[in-house]
C-alpha cells in the first residue's frame, strides 16, 4: 500500500512538473510572439503630436528631395506591420474637448487676412477609420471655414461617437441634419452630399466655394494656396465633365435596382431590362466623378432649380448617379459658372479636384505607384510625396495609414510648413 502511494505521488509530481514546464514554454512562446509583433510593427503619430510613439524617425524633407537612403527607410517602414489605431482611440482623444483642441492645435491655426475674407465649406462623407478622418479634418481646418460631417448610418457605434465628439469639440464642425445609410453606387451617396449642401446654405458662414471629400482623400495645398487658386476661378466651378462612352451610357439608359450581391459591397444597384425614358428637360448627359469644387452661386441655383430636382428624381434608379449629376448640371445653359456643352471634355487630369493614379496609365501619364493598388487605383506611397505636391492638383485619393503611414505624416508636415511660411512671409 505504501509503495503504491509512493508511486502515485511520484507520478503526480512528474505530471505537475511536466505541466509546469509546458506552461512555462507556452508563456515563453507568448513573450517571444509579443516581442516579435512589437519589434516588427510600427506606429507613426500624426505630425504635431507632442508625445511620439514612432519607432523610426521620419525625415520628410529628405523624402521630398528623393534622397535614396531616406526613401529606402520609408519603404522599410511600409513593409512592417503597421499598428492599427481604432475608432475608440479617437473617442478617447475627443472626450475632453479642451485638452483635444489644445493638443491638436485647432485653436492656433495660422490664417492670413486674405483667407478670412474667402471662407470655404467642406463636406466629409465618411463611414470608418475615425483617426484618419480626424487627420483629414486637421489638415484642411481653418477656424473661419465650415465643415459638414456625414457619417453612414451603418457605421460602428464607436465611429459615430467619434464623429459626434469632433463636431462637439471643434468650432464650425457639425453633423448633417439628415443622414443616409449609404450604399455603393446608389443615390444615397449623392443624397449625403445634398443634405450637407442644404445645411451649408443655411449656415451662418458666407462661404465662397464648397468641396466634398471622402475618408481616403488628403489635401495637397494649404488653405491659403487653395484660396488663391479658387479666387482665380472667378465664380466658375472645378469638376470633371466628359461625354459618356457607350459602356458608361448603360448606367443611365436602364433602370437599376438595389440588390444583394455575393461580394465586397454586399448591396449595389443592378441593371434591369427596363429601359429608361430620356432625361427630363432635354438634358444632355455628361459623366465625371462624385467629387467637386462648386461655387456658392451654383449650389444656390441648383438647390432651387426645378430642372435639378426633376433630374435628381430621374437619376434615382441609375448606377452611380453622383458621377453624372454634377457633371451634367454644370453643362446646363444658364447655371452660374456653367461650362458650355461645346467645350472639350474635362477629365480628371484637367480638373484639379482629385488626383487619382490608375494602374493602367502608370508609366504613361504618371510614374508607377509606390504603395499598392485597390480596384485599379493606387494607394500612394512615400516615394510619391514630391510628385503629389508638385503635380498641381488640390486633393488626391487614395491614402491609407496602414499602407504607408510615412506619406501621410509627411504631407501633414509639409502643409503645416506652408501655412507657417505664409504667415511669416518666408
Amino acid at each position: 500500500m505504501r509503495i503504491r502511494c509512493g508511486l502515485y505521488i511520484h507520478r503526480l509530481r512528474h505530471r505537475c512538473f511536466l505541466f509546469c514546464v509546458s506552461l512555462l514554454v507556452v508563456c515563453l512562446l507568448k513573450l517571444v510572439s509579443i516581442k516579435v509583433t512589437v519589434w516588427d510593427s510600427v506606429y507613426i503619430q500624426p505630425y504635431g503630436v507632442s508625445v511620439s510613439m514612432s519607432t523610426i524617425h521620419v525625415n520628410c524633407t529628405a523624402i521630398y528631395e528623393l534622397d535614396p537612403v531616406e526613401v529606402g527607410r520609408a519603404l522599410e517602414v511600409k513593409r512592417k506591420a503597421v499598428v492599427d489605431v481604432g475608432d475608440d482611440s479617437t473617442v478617447s482623444l475627443t472626450s475632453d474637448c479642451r485638452a483635444f483642441v489644445g493638443a491638436r492645435g485647432y485653436g492656433d491655426v495660422p490664417v492670413l487676412q486674405a483667407e478670412r475674407g474667402f471662407p470655404l465649406a467642406y463636406i466629409l462623407v465618411v463611414h470608418k477609420n475615425a483617426p484618419m478622418v480626424e487627420r483629414i479634418l486637421h489638415a484642411i481646418y481653418a477656424p473661419h471655414n465650415i465643415y459638414c460631417l456625414h457619417y453612414d448610418q451603418k457605421s460602428s457605434p464607436a465611429f459615430i461617437q467619434a464623429m459626434k465628439n469632433l463636431a462637439r469639440c471643434v468650432p464650425h464642425v457639425f453633423i448633417a441634419s439628415q443622414l443616409e445609410s449609404v450604399e455603393y453606387a446608389h443615390i444615397s451617396r449623392l443624397n449625403a452630399d445634398l443634405h450637407c449642401l442644404s445645411d451649408l446654405l443655411r449656415s451662418e458662414v458666407e462661404w465662397k466655394y464648397v468641396i466634398n471629400l471622402c475618408g481616403q482623400d488628403f489635401p495637397l495645398k494649404s488653405n491659403g494656396e487653395l484660396v488663391s487658386e479658387l479666387q482665380r476661378l472667378n465664380g466658375s466651378n472645378m469638376l470633371e465633365s466628359s461625354r459618356p462612352s457607350e459602356l458608361k451610357k448603360q448606367r443611365f439608359s436602364f433602370s437599376h435596382q438595389l440588390k444583394n450581391v455575393p461580394y465586397e459591397y454586399h448591396r449595389i444597384p443592378v441593371k434591369t431590362a427596363t429601359a429608361k425614358a430620356p432625361p427630363p428637360h432635354g438634358i444632355q448627359m455628361f459623366i465625371g466623378s462624385a467629387y467637386f469644387v462648386l461655387s456658392r452661386d451654383f449650389v444656390s441655383h441648383v438647390n432651387g432649380s426645378q430642372v435639378a430636382k426633376d433630374f435628381l428624381s430621374w437619376s434615382a434608379d441609375t448606377y452611380s448617379p453622383d458621377e453624372h449629376y454634377w457633371a451634367t448640371l454644370v453643362r446646363v445653359p444658364g447655371v452660374p459658372g456653367h461650362i458650355p456643352r461645346t467645350e472639350p471634355d474635362i477629365t480628371d487630369l484637367r480638373s484639379k479636384t482629385r488626383l487619382v493614379k490608375w494602374n493602367y496609365l502608370e508609366g504613361v501619364l504618371y510614374p508607377a505607384c509606390t504603395g499598392t493598388h485597390m480596384r485599379s487605383v493606387c494607394i500612394y506611397g512615400a516615394a510619391e510625396l514630391r510628385w503629389l505636391l508638385n503635380y498641381g492638383h488640390w486633393f488626391a485619393n487614395k491614402f491609407d495609414p496602414k499602407v504607408d503611414p510615412v506619406l501621410i505624416r509627411c504631407l501633414e508636415e509639409k502643409l503645416l510648413e506652408k501655412r507657417q511660411q505664409a504667415q511669416t512671409g518666408h
